[in-house]
């Protein structure tokens, strides 16, 4: 059996004796996943019989974050049971270890989705088009008795215009609108964490969609501010305008934009500086700095703040 992982998160044998018998496999080989940033990722190889099959071990050791939400692998395991309803590929849960009794740390077990994170595409109207169809697919689920339910993570009250900004008046107009009340918007199933690390892609087409630990019944704008808040930070501006053209356009009537949820989703990335997104940086993204970030979050502000 091989690992690659760093010390300190290669899973225990106990952990692999509990992924073998929940998958009834013979584990082979253990590899770290790139791209993870607030949880563990091993893809996993075993012999099933006469085929060998791959999975991916989840395991959630930020102590802050499962101290806010000590249900993640249990929430994890219900978005991808709710996930199945999609026209879309998503994981197949096999097991959860909801409090880490058998595993040390909350844990899941997945099918492993084909495909690869692009970020770099040679076609990048229709990888922006892709993004949109595949949202738009998420977004036809209702959901109407979902358990978890969409909050904010913030307590936007408690936010100051940020003291790099070159429109720090701006920021605190923008802090005050995030604060106001929620519009009126169509609540269905939605990701949470809609951006394109966790969009899987082959043959320029999208493969897949992973990363399903925030999902929630929510509205649907805010997936869509979310991955839009992305792309301006990779791409600039003109990027976000266009995969926002390009949902509004397939989802149609189902959908009525509203910039509140570009502000909500704006006001996530404070208090702290921003920065390059650690993330990307596993994906090849090397164009990026601090300060480009900086500017294109200004610039996206004075964006939203022309669309109230």
């Amino acid at each position: 059996m091989s690992s690659s992982s760093e010390p300190g998160f290669e899973p225990s044998a106990e952990t692999l004796l509990w992924a073998a018998r929940a998958s009834g496999a013979k584990i082979k080989s253990v590899r770290r996943m790139a791209g993870a940033t607030s949880s563990v990722l091993h893809k996993i190889e075993a012999q099933e019989r006469e085929r060998t099959v791959e999975l991916v071990l989840r395991q959630f050791f930020d102590a802050e974050w499962l101290k806010l939400e000590p249900d993640l692998a249990l929430h994890e395991a219900s978005n991808l049971k709710q996930a199945r309803a999609l026209e879309l590929p998503t994981p197949e849960l096999i097991a959860f270890d909801e409090q880490g009794d058998e595993c040390g740390v909350p844990t899941t077990l997945t099918t492993f989705l084909p495909g690869s994170v692009e970020l770099q595409p040679d076609d990048f109207a229709g990888w922006l088009r892709g993004l949109a169809e595949t949202a738009v697919r998420v977004h036809e689920v209702e959901a109407e008795d979902y358990r978890w339910r969409f909050y904010h993570y913030l307590d936007v009250s408690s936010l100051e215009p940020p003291r790099w900004s070159s429109v720090p008046e701006l920021w605190e107009r923008a802090i005050e609108a995030a604060n106001g009340r929620w519009p009126q918007s169509r609540f269905c199933f939605i990701h949470r964490d809609y951006h394109p690390n966790n969009v899987l892609w082959q043959h320029e087409r999208v493969s897949g969609l992973v990363d399903w630990v925030n999902a929630c019944r929510g509205p649907a704008g805010f997936d869509v501010a979310w991955c839009r808040q992305n792309l301006v930070q990779l791409y600039g501006l003109a990027a976000a305008d266009r995969f926002l053209e390009d949902y509004c356009a397939l989802a149609a009537s189902r959908f009525d934009y509203h910039p509140f949820w570009d502000l909500l989703a704006a006001t996530e990335f404070l208090p702290g500086p921003p920065g390059v997104y650690p993330g990307w940086l596993d994906f090849g993204i090397r164009h990026l700095d601090a300060e480009i970030i900086r500017q294109r979050a200004d610039e996206y502000l004075i964006s939203i703040m022309a669309r109230l």
